[in-house]
């Protein structure tokens, strides 16, 4: 059965509301494809509190370290154009630590094929 914002796993109670809706979307795509309901609300409920970390509310002053066609760069939240590249991860990485620092944002470093890797908070 799929749940929805008023019917979901009492598990799910304690959850900030943002973080249970995503918990709920992963948990109901984790039972389309065959899991079994208690281990759907586990997964769907971890995945859902690591989403939150990596996108947090104020997602327009995050900043994402990405793969380039010429090596790395950094881009903020919402803009397809890179501020900066470099040639290598570990540069871009250390510029956005810093950036990060100074302006007091989220630095999301990403791997090699887009998905997120960790994020950086001051």
């Amino acid at each position: 059965m799929p749940w929805n914002k008023q019917d979901y796993p009492v598990s799910m109670k304690n959850l900030k509301p943002r973080i249970r809706h995503k918990a709920i979307e992963i948990a109901n795509a984790l039972l389309e494809d065959g899991y079994e309901e208690g281990r759907a609300i586990a997964i769907a409920t971890a995945k859902a509190e690591e989403w939150d970390e990596n996108h947090p509310d104020d997602q327009d002053n995050n900043i994402h370290v990405v793969p380039a066609e010429s090596g790395w760069a950094i881009k903020q939240e919402g803009s397809s154009d890179y501020h900066s590249t470099y040639d290598s991860k570990a540069e871009a990485i250390d510029v956005a630590k810093e950036w990060s620092r100074k302006e007091h944002i989220r630095a999301i470093i990403h791997n090699q094929d887009g998905q997120i890797s960790r994020s950086l908070t001051p």
